[in-house]
């Protein structure tokens, strides 16, 4: 199938899917972003043409929000939130083998910024609301249907701004689902899926160094760049110890089952390999990361500028905040000013529950055999801001995955894909869940 494949062909989560990724919501941070204004837009329409009242929120020009409530049959139970993000990474099209904001169907998959963080879970959500409101049916509880703007800059203007300033939208929920859960791995042959039951904490940070202005012909050892320098090549290659937390000992513990191996004798590190390209995330949720990220000096060649600065991207273990920024302001010394850009909370549940079995039961009716594994996510999401209200969030968007795509790698990376019957699989078990639960 090419990129000229007829509608008729595709699965309607595929192509709104496709029509959400054309546009381009590309958020650069530090309040530069192209808007979500066309995709809320649009999301808004689908829910308006089933029937239900899509609130839009604009927390600064042309920053969207979309939300909506399904009513279900049983209101005595506690609300469910179901939400995506329209915003995406930007794209370098200069990498990229297709058009990152074409939509390009090639190879059974839909390529494009967006494919799988998160305009794929965006579509679902519509099918899956298609599936039970297009039937007549409703679902088994209250659904708050939520599109936020600006999750790639830590929703400052889109979760955070909608639980600050219209937390009434939420009354009710307990319990919430969205990215990076669900999906498919690979041990020993075999499928297994991983359900995210926490996140690590976010704090970025940015670095300042300070010097003398000078000729670049000088002699200067009061240099800005090469103090930032210094400060940053310590910080990236700081190696932060392995500290495990209940839900890495859970999952690892689940992992040296499966495997049939001693977790006494194969560490943390070796378990997390064995899960192939989830290991991406695996890995890093069993330490604190600091990753530079962005650096920024000087105008001009012969000119040695009197300031440098660099980003830093830190995913503390939830809770260890303070005790990392105070490690970080050791490793690069008092010469190194350390400003906090933004700093948003770690989360981490149980593996238990009414929600926990509803997933578990589905994903067992979809793919029978498949075992259910927790794990904590090394990035972040939209739940961190819905936890302030209470609302214990998941990471579910189900998608059956073949082997041999390095899934973790699609997340911010060069040719995003998603395979279009991973879609179909997802669409199908979230209407299972949500027509349920």
């Amino acid at each position: 199938m090419t990129g000229h494949a007829s509608d008729a062909l595709l699965d309607d989560t595929a192509r709104i899917a496709r029509d959400l990724i054309r546009f381009d919501t590309s958020n650069y941070g530090e309040g530069r972003s192209n808007g979500e204004t066309d995709a809320a837009e649009y999301v808004a329409a689908h829910l308006t043409r089933l029937g239900l009242d899509a609130q839009m929120f604009e927390s600064e020009p042309g920053r969207v929000s979309v939300v909506a409530r399904v009513e279900g049959t049983d209101r005595s139970k506690p609300a469910l939130v179901v939400h995506g993000h329209t915003d995406v990474v930007p794209a370098q099209p200069d990498n990229w083998s297709v058009d990152p904001f074409g939509g390009e169907i090639r190879d059974g998959m839909l390529w494009g910024r967006g494919a799988v963080d998160m305009k794929n879970m965006d579509a679902m959500m519509l099918t899956a609301l298609d599936d039970i409101l297009g039937a007549g049916m409703r679902p088994a509880r209250d659904l708050v249907i939520a599109f936020f703007a600006d999750e790639e800059a830590g929703g400052v203007l889109g979760s955070h701004y909608l639980v600050e300033t219209h937390p009434e939208l939420f009354a009710g929920a307990t319990e919430a689902i969205s990215e990076v859960g669900g999906y498919s791995i690979t041990l020993n042959g075999s499928r297994a899926y991983l359900l995210q039951t926490g996140e690590k904490s976010l704090v970025w940070v940015k670095l300042i160094a300070r010097g003398t202005a000078a000729h670049g012909s000088h002699v200067m050892r009061d240099n800005a760049v090469t103090k930032l320098a210094e400060a940053v090549a310590k910080v990236g290659r700081r190696e932060w110890p392995i500290r495990l937390t209940n839900t890495t000992t859970e999952l690892l513990g689940e992992l040296a089952r499966i495997l049939d191996v001693d977790p006494l004798t194969v560490g943390p590190d070796e378990l997390a390999l064995a899960t192939g390209s989830a290991s991406r995330f695996i890995q890093a949720s069993l330490r604190t990361t600091t990753n530079p990220t962005a650096l920024t000096a000087g105008y001009k060649h012969n000119v040695i500028p009197d300031r440098a600065e660099a980003l830093i991207d830190i995913r503390s273990l939830p809770g260890e905040e303070d005790a990392v920024l105070a490690e970080l302001a050791e490793i690069v010394g008092p010469d190194i000013e350390i400003v906090v850009m933004h700093r948003d909370i770690g989360l981490e549940t149980e593996f238990a529950g009414p929600l926990v079995d509803a997933i578990t039961g589905t994903l067992a009716r979809h793919d029978p055999g498949a075992p259910v594994l927790p794990y904590l996510l090394s990035g972040g999401t939209d739940n961190k801001a819905l936890a302030t209200l209470g609302i214990k969030g998941y990471g579910f968007a189900p998608l059956k995955l073949p082997p041999e795509l390095d899934f973790a790698a699609m997340f911010h990376g060069v040719d995003e894909r998603v395979p279009l019957d991973a879609l179909v699989f997802g669409r199908r078990v979230l209407s299972d869940l949500l027509l349920n639960y």
